[in-house]
C-alpha cells in the first residue's frame, strides 16, 4: 500500500512537471520580432522567395502557412521596404483564424515602422472592436484622425464608440464635427439629439445658449433655426432668421442668400405662403440671375393661389434662360394650374384656351429637354377634346378671329392670345 501510495505521488508529480512546462512554451500564434537595432543584411533572393511564397499561402488562404512565413520573413529582414505588405496581410491571415490579440502586436509592430500608415491604422481598430477594447479603439480612431482631421467615416466610428462607452459629452463634439463636414446627415443628427438627451439635456436650449452667447454668429443663429424647425417651433425660428435677415453690415452675401432660403422654408412650414415669396423675392433681389429663385416665387404664388404674379415672375426667369427647357414648362404650369383652378365641372371655352396655352409651352420645354410635365402633355393629347381648345370650339364661336383670348375676372391677367390652328379652315 505503501508502495502504491509513492508511485501514485511520483506520476502525480511528473504531471506537474509537464504541465508546468508546458504552460512555459509560448502559443503558435505569440509573434516575438527582433530588436529595432538588429539588423541583418538581407539577403535579397531569398526574400523575393519569401514574399513570393506569402503571397501563394494568402491566395491560397492557407493562413498558418502564411503567418509561419511572415514570421520568417521577419526574421530575415525582409520586411524592410515592403512594411506595410508584410504588416496588413500577416494581420489578416491572424484575422482569419480569429487571433485578434495576435493581429494587435502584428500591427503595432507594423506601426512603429510606418508610424502613419492608415491602413494598418484601421486593421488595428478592428482589432480592438473584435477584441472588446473600445478605449484603444478610440485611442486608435484619436491617432488617425491626427493624421486626417477631416475623416468623416473615422469621425463616425470616434462617435459611436464614445456612445458605446457612454462618454456623451466627448460623443457630442465629435458629433458636431460630423455636421460641420455633412451638414444633411440624418443620422449624425439623431445621435446628437439623442447624446444631449442622455446628458439630460434639450437640444434646443444647448443651441439657444451657444446663440445667446454669439449672437453675431451667424452660424449659430441657423443652426438654432434648423434646430427650431425640426422642432416645429416655426415662429421662433422665423424671428431668429428675420434677424439676421436685416443684420446687413455683419452678413456676406453667402450668408444673406442661406438666410433667405432658410426663411423662406420657414414661412412654407407655417403655412405662410405669401412671406415666403416674399422671402425668395429678397433672394432673388441678392442674385438677379438665379432664374430657379424665380421658379420658387413662380411654384408659390400658383399654390398661393395668385396666377398673376406668378405669371409676371415666370417671364422674368424665361428673359434670364431663354434657351432653358426648365422656365417654359413652368410657364405652362401657370396656365394649366390656372385653368384647373378657375374652370366648373365643365371646361368652358375660356378654360380651353388657356389648357392650349399650357400644352404650348410644356411642348416647348419638352423640345428643349425637359421633361417633368411630359406627363401632363400626354394627359391634354388623350383628353384633348374635352380639355383642348380645337376646331369644333372654334367652329362654334361667332368671332372666328386668327387669335382668340379667355374672357371673364379669373382669367383677367392672361393677355396672350392662343393662334388659330393653321388647318382650320373658314
Amino acid at each position: 500500500m505503501r508502495n502504491s501510495n509513492k508511485l501514485l505521488m511520483k506520476i502525480v508529480g511528473y504531471g506537474l512537471i509537464i504541465l508546468i512546462a508546458a504552460a512555459c512554451v509560448p502559443p503558435d500564434t505569440e509573434e516575438e520580432f527582433p530588436d529595432d537595432e538588429w539588423y541583418v543584411e538581407k539577403d535579397e533572393e531569398r526574400c523575393d522567395q519569401l514574399l513570393s511564397s506569402a503571397a501563394e499561402y494568402y491566395k491560397n488562404k492557407d493562413w498558418k502557412s502564411t503567418i509561419r512565413v511572415y514570421r520568417m520573413l521577419t526574421n530575415d529582414g525582409c520586411d524592410r521596404g515592403n512594411e506595410e505588405q508584410v504588416y496588413q496581410f500577416w494581420a489578416i491571415a491572424h484575422e482569419r483564424q480569429a487571433q485578434f490579440d495576435s493581429s494587435e502586436v502584428v500591427l503595432l509592430q507594423g506601426l512603429k515602422r510606418l508610424p502613419d500608415n492608415l491602413n494598418l491604422y484601421n486593421r488595428l481598430a478592428y482589432a480592438y472592436k473584435r477584441l472588446n477594447k473600445p478605449e484603444d479603439e478610440a485611442y486608435v480612431y484619436q491617432d488617425i484622425l491626427d493624421i486626417e482631421p477631416e475623416n468623416s467615416e473615422t469621425l463616425k466610428d470616434l462617435a459611436r464608440v464614445y456612445g458605446d462607452m457612454e462618454r456623451y459629452e466627448e460623443q457630442v463634439e465629435v458629433l458636431k464635427q460630423i455636421l460641420e463636414l455633412e451638414p444633411t446627415n440624418k443620422s449624425a443628427e439623431g445621435d446628437l439629439v439623442l447624446a444631449f438627451e442622455n446628458l439630460g439635456l434639450d437640444p434646443l436650449d444647448i443651441y439657444r445658449t451657444r446663440f445667446a452667447h454669439n449672437p453675431n454668429n451667424v452660424s449659430y443663429g441657423i443652426d438654432l433655426a434648423d434646430q427650431l424647425m425640426r422642432s416645429d417651433e416655426f415662429v421662433e425660428a422665423i424671428d431668429i432668421l428675420e434677424d439676421l435677415s436685416h443684420q446687413w453690415s455683419k452678413n456676406g452675401a453667402v450668408s444673406k442668400k442661406l438666410i433667405f432660403k432658410k426663411l423662406a422654408q420657414a414661412y412654407i412650414e407655417n403655412g405662410q405662403l405669401s412671406e415666403a415669396s416674399e422671402a425668395y423675392i429678397r433672394l432673388f433681389e441678392e442674385d438677379s440671375g438665379d432664374f430657379r429663385t424665380a421658379i420658387e416665387i413662380v411654384s408659390l404664388n400658383i399654390d398661393i393661389p395668385d396666377f398673376e404674379t406668378a405669371l409676371l415672375w415666370i417671364e422674368k426667369a424665361i428673359e434670364i434662360a431663354p434657351e432653358n427647357g426648365e422656365p417654359l414648362g413652368y410657364k405652362g404650369n401657370v396656365y394649366y394650374q390656372a385653368s384647373l383652378d378657375c374652370r366648373e365641372e365643365v371646361p368652358n371655352t375660356d378654360d380651353k384656351i388657356v389648357a392650349s396655352l399650357a400644352q404650348k409651352y410644356f411642348k416647348m420645354s419638352l423640345d428643349k429637354g425637359y421633361r417633368k410635365f411630359r406627363r401632363d402633355v400626354k394627359y391634354l393629347d388623350e383628353n384633348a377634346d374635352d380639355l383642348l381648345f380645337g376646331l369644333e370650339d372654334w367652329f362654334l364661336l361667332n368671332d372666328q378671329s386668327v387669335s382668340l383670348k379667355p374672357s371673364g375676372d379669373c382669367y383677367s391677367w392672361v393677355k396672350e392670345a392662343l393662334p388659330k390652328d393653321p388647318s382650320w379652315r373658314q
